[in-house]
């Protein structure tokens, strides 16, 4: 019996009992959404609801003389061992071992699917994250992005959600200008300009920019007037640059469906258009030969410059276009993921989704994520090799490799900031998260062959009354948690509830490993214990293997 067959068997019996009488409830009154969730105390039960306390005032009584009334109902279910009131009106419920053990079956004929729910079917989101601009290596703030957009799409594609994964392309501004002109400067053999870009990999790419114009016949753009060749270096840096940046992100298991051109809003039109569309509903105004999107209206702390009184357009009006571009295409929700230097963007970002007539938190969502941190040996790691002064994915990777990596930056939630210990994510022990869990698989694996060999196979009758140790019980708790683990994880976009799950479901295992056998001694038989055994372990490996592919880590075989 899964949580949610306990919780489908709640609502039936809830409602018999307003059928006969016995509860004087409305039928507008019973809730679909009745919760079950694992007491503090193992032993005071396998699962616990406090349905009765909820409904208790509705129907007249104190929550625990509804406890009552439920408790002796479900009683007399299939399935069900024993049933506890405690405290002021939560009922504890204890499943028989054959309708617990139920669930290893369940897992196994999923397989892929099990977790997999349709909390947001229907919904159409739209998932921006990283969107480095493409003057530089992937620093270590878009190497979180890059682990944590990914996993929020594979949970929210999981939640039966339709997603885009799009990457803003940042190719209209000064940083690009800036790093044109730095790529120009060490073409020379001069340093960048002072607010330019530095770093061993600005002098690779202007040296291949100059060998691909000469391998195509073209004049060397140092030979070009100036402004010629800086446009030359600008173009052809950019193209190189961001080519490198998806090659990164790509062997970092990160892909995109959409890489979006800023320099697009503003050539086709769309920037003007937005600006229209927002005057045609009254919440532009003119002042000081300006243009202004009265923000104020909507909570925003003072009003914002859309198009300046030289008649530049203001950055603010790029992400006006963008966002009414996402909608467009069909998002109901559009999620950005920004680093800790935008959280002051929050405020008039919502009051511009508000001033389109949408809602923000629901048509608009943004995240900010906080500062990444390297340690090696106790100290900070500040410097790269390649980029100066940025730590890179790239040096992470080479350090950890991109389990350790993904795994890292995405078991703590994005609102702290994270302190990498290289040192212990080399290590091959239990202090080190992406290790124990990874071991946990492969120690499955382990098992699932040691089995096959001494005749204990899935071939043979299933019998889940034979999972009758407390450890049986323990780790199918943990496992019937996944699926509600997969919906809360895709509802508030926090993956790190996967990888902290992950962890509990390893410990479980571990422990369990240590108390009951798969295999038989070499004076046993194979009993329906060791077969039953050995489908509760391979639901250990499915979930395993499931959560670590929401992840983007992978589960191996053998360690």
């Amino acid at each position: 019996m899964t949580p949610k067959d306990l919780e489908e068997l709640i609502h039936a019996v809830l409602t018999g009992a307003v059928a006969d009488g016995e509860v004087e409830l409305a039928a507008e009154d019973i809730p679909q959404d009745v919760t079950v969730e694992h007491p503090r105390n193992r032993e005071h039960g396998d699962w616990a609801t406090n349905i009765a306390m909820r409904l208790a005032k509705k129907a007249g009584t104190n929550p625990r003389a509804l406890a009552e009334i439920l408790a002796r109902r479900l009683r007399e279910q299939d399935g069900i061992a024993e049933v506890d009131v405690a405290g002021p009106g939560f009922i504890n419920i204890r499943l028989e071992a054959a309708s617990a053990g139920e669930l290893a079956r369940t897992i196994l004929e999923a397989g892929e699917n099990y977790g997999n729910n349709e909390s947001k079917a229907g919904t159409h989101v739209n998932l921006e994250y990283v969107s480095a601009n493409p003057t530089g290596p992937i620093h270590l703030g878009g190497a979180r992005w890059a682990a944590v957009g990914d996993s929020m799409a594979r949970l929210l594609k999981a939640a039966g959600a339709e997603v885009t994964r799009e990457y803003y392309f940042n190719d209209h501004g000064a940083q690009i200008d800036r790093f044109a002109r730095s790529l120009y400067a060490r073409a020379k053999g001069e340093e960048a300009p002072e607010d330019g870009y530095g770093g061993q990999y600005i002098e690779d790419i202007a040296n291949q920019v100059m060998a691909d114009a000469q391998a195509a016949g073209e004049p060397n753009p140092l030979d070009l007037p100036e402004e010629e060749a800086v446009e030359a270096f600008r173009a052809r840096g950019v193209e190189l640059m961001f080519a490198e940046i998806k090659d990164k992100l790509s062997e970092f298991r990160t892909e995109f469906d959409v890489f979006f051109h800023e320099d697009s809003l503003h050539e086709s039109g769309a920037v003007d258009e937005a600006i229209q569309i927002l005057r045609d509903r009254g919440h532009i105004f003119d002042e000081g030969g300006a243009t202004w999107l009265r923000t104020t209206d909507f909570g925003d702390d003072k009003d914002r410059v859309v198009v300046k009184s030289d008649g530049e357009t203001a950055y603010f009006a790029g992400d006006l276009a963008y966002y009414l571009d996402k909608r467009n295409r069909g998002a109901d929700e559009a999620v950005y993921l920004l680093g800790a230097d935008h959280h002051g963007y929050i405020g008039r970002m919502m009051a511009m989704c508000a001033a389109f007539g949408d809602e923000p938190h629901k048509n608009l969502e943004i995240l900010i994520g906080q500062m990444v941190n390297l340690v090696r040996s106790g100290k900070p790691v500040r410097m790269s090799k390649r980029a100066g002064t940025v730590v890179t994915l790239d040096d992470l990777v080479d350090a950890v490799g991109v389990d350790a990596a993904r795994y890292s930056l995405v078991r703590t939630s994005i609102d702290q900031n994270v302190d990498i210990d290289l040192d212990l994510l080399t290590q091959n022990t239990n202090d080190n998260p992406v290790y124990y869990v990874q071991y946990a698989h492969a120690r499955t694996a382990n098992v699932s062959r040691n089995a096959d060999e001494h005749g204990v196979t899935r071939d043979q009758e299933f019998d889940p009354s034979a999972l009758d140790h407390p450890a049986d019980a323990q780790l199918l708790g943990v496992l019937a948690q996944f699926p509600s683990v997969v919906a809360q994880a895709a509802q508030f976009l926090e993956p790190h509830r996967v990888a902290r799950y992950l962890e509990e479901l390893a410990g479980a295992y571990h422990t369990w490993y240590a108390q009951c056998r798969v295999t038989p001694r070499a004076d046993e038989e194979v009993t329906k214990g060791h077969v039953a055994r050995r489908w509760l372990n391979d639901a250990v490996k499915q979930v395993l293997a499931n959560g670590l592919n929401l992840i983007g880590v992978s589960a191996p075989e053998r360690m």
